[in-house]
């Protein structure tokens, strides 16, 4: 069955029926999860951890999070016994700030590039399945999201990313958690409903719209779910 075959007949699969099925479609190909330990990713996390235990967690470690992500990062990896794998860029925050300045203040979108898309760009080569937490509500640009879709990386290589989650509503996302007594980012007890790097996250002013918190509304996207192009 091609890819575009297994594509369509995930779609309107629930998220652990779909998981099912491309894992038993693509036995023994190398998968990870990118994990900002958003609710999101961790409901993904949840499902693939009873199925692949060792499955490698991504994490973007730009030097520039919360304390309390941090936190729970270290405090979820003990307790679920994690392969957490931090990826990390070139340069330490001191080292780029040195040579670059504050470049989350003058050109945020140079800052992720060298803090995030770069360093995952060499991260997911290894793998063919790129798990992922994205949903078509998040954002105006994630609105045609497919549960899988063929992506190829900039060094030309083609994989699987899959979003379990695609189709859920936040309503959802806080159902299975609160069923499945998962813990949560404290950030969002504080009306944070999109958590990234500290500096360029905020309570968004408009609770519709999740996303408006991050970088003070200039963009919707750092650019690790825009830099791969969609192969199909």
């Amino acid at each position: 069955m091609s890819t575009t075959s297994i594509a369509e007949s995930l779609e309107n699969l629930t998220p652990d029926a779909a998981l099912d099925a491309l894992l038993s479609a693509y036995e023994g190909q190398q998968a990870c999860l990118t994990c900002s330990f958003q609710a999101e990713d961790m409901i993904v996390l949840d499902l693939l951890r009873k199925r692949v235990p060792l499955i490698p967690v991504l994490f973007l470690e730009t030097g520039y999070h919360f304390a309390q992500t941090y936190e729970y990062r270290d405090r979820i990896a003990r307790e679920w016994k994690l392969n957490l794998v931090n990826v990390t860029p070139q340069q330490t925050v001191r080292q780029q700030e040195s040579e670059l300045g504050i470049l989350y203040v003058v050109n945020p979108t140079q800052c992720c590039q060298l803090r995030k898309v770069e360093p995952l760009m060499q991260a997911l080569e290894p793998y063919e399945i790129w798990f992922t937490g994205l949903r078509r509500e998040q954002s105006p640009t994630r609105k045609n999201l497919k549960k899988v879709e063929q992506h190829r990386l900039p060094g030309g290589k083609n994989l699987l990313k899959a979003s379990l989650l695609a189709d859920w509503s936040w309503q959802q996302v806080w159902d299975y958690t609160t069923r499945n007594g998962l813990s949560y980012l404290p950030q969002y007890d504080q009306g944070y409903l999109s958590i990234g790097c500290e500096p360029c996250t905020k309570i968004p002013d408009d609770p519709n719209n999740a996303r408006s918190g991050r970088w003070s509304g200039t963009k919707l996207e750092c650019g690790i779910h825009t830099f791969s192009e969609r192969a199909q």
